[in-house]
């Protein structure tokens, strides 16, 4: 552990969209030395190492013995290889969505991190949503919950499926609320736009009754971050985007009436930026040798939860 006057020598491998905000995010961090950026954009690594006072560098080689913690945002593709790459030599790792391609190569970072006691801190960035994190305590009983991720296409996602893409973060929340067992997934989906899956809808179905209907699609002409949550004693309504939330309960029966009332509660959800929160919680589990709240564990759990619903899409009949 190190002592407050010890900064944590920190990088960032991969700065194209999520890359360039962990980089600000850890400029801005007073227990962090930002010891530079990579990518293989030259011109892209010099400019984003310039606008943060940084160092640029060309390949992730170069961190070895530089850093101690790296947050990677590379293609998916490559979430594997470079992030083993850092494990093996005892660097502690914040990587982006999904943890891997496969399962068996999220199993392998998870096996090496625990060999090299390192923390590895999964991206799932909307656990770290102030309109989640304003519920946490009251999301006590989930039995149904209906999730919808909606976008219109954009061609930077196109190395992944819409499942991995925009569904798996419903999926990683959800897998964190029930804290139950899949007991079995159906699932369909269609390509539209892209050669991959660009809309599924999968139900879930858990060993404790719980059940989740999610739907994920990047061909829609409006945005939604939408999830609803319910349990015995009332449900809960979560806006992503907008940071809203609304709860819903049963108060007690009204003389002469048959029906129960149904009344609504705002709640204002704290104001931050997520990003910032995540970055922070990753360095302060590593300055503290602490589990983080996204794990290993979890990035696997999601992944598997991903892979089997995109095994049934891609299974799915195509005209």
């Amino acid at each position: 552990m190190k002592t407050p006057a010890e900064k944590l020598n920190v990088g960032v491998v991969g700065v194209g969209y999520f890359g360039k905000f962990h980089v600000e995010k850890y400029a801005r961090n007073p227990l962090v030395n930002l010891v530079g950026v990579v990518d293989l954009d030259a011109e892209k690594a010099r400019k984003i190492a310039e606008k943060n006072k940084t160092r640029p560098f060309y390949d992730p080689a170069d961190f070895y013995d530089k850093v101690e913690a790296v947050s990677i945002a590379v293609p998916t593709p490559y979430h594997f290889s470079v992030a083993q790459e850092f494990l093996k030599r005892g660097i502690h790792v914040l990587l982006e969505k999904p943890m891997a391609v496969t399962v068996a190569e999220a199993k392998k970072l998870l096996e090496l991190a625990q060999l090299k006691e390192c923390i590895l801190q999964i991206g799932h960035l909307e656990r770290f949503n102030p309109a989640l994190t304003a519920l946490r305590q009251s999301l006590t009983n989930p039995r149904f919950i209906e999730s919808h991720r909606l976008q219109s296409f954009i061609e930077r996602a196109i190395d992944v499926d819409v499942i991995m893409d925009l569904m798996i973060h419903d999926i990683d929340v959800i897998l964190n609320l029930v804290k139950s067992d899949v007991s079995e997934i159906r699932a369909t989906g269609v390509p539209v736009v892209s050669s991959r899956i660009d809309i599924a809808n999968a139900r879930v179905t858990f060993k404790n009754g719980c059940v989740a209907n999610v739907t994920a699609s990047r061909v829609s002409l409006k945005s939604m971050r939408k999830i609803r949550i319910f349990q015995p004693d009332a449900y809960f309504s979560i806006d992503f985007a907008q940071k809203k939330v609304s709860i819903h309960r049963k108060v007690a029966d009204i003389e002469g009436s048959d029906f129960p009332k149904i009344v609504e509660e705002k709640v204002t959800p704290q104001e931050y930026d997520a990003l910032e929160v995540e970055v922070q919680a990753f360095v302060e589990s590593v300055l503290n040798n602490t589990l983080p709240l996204v794990t290993g564990l979890d990035g696997l759990k999601a992944l598997e939860v991903a892979n089997e619903i995109k095994k049934q899409t891609s299974a799915s009949p195509r005209d």
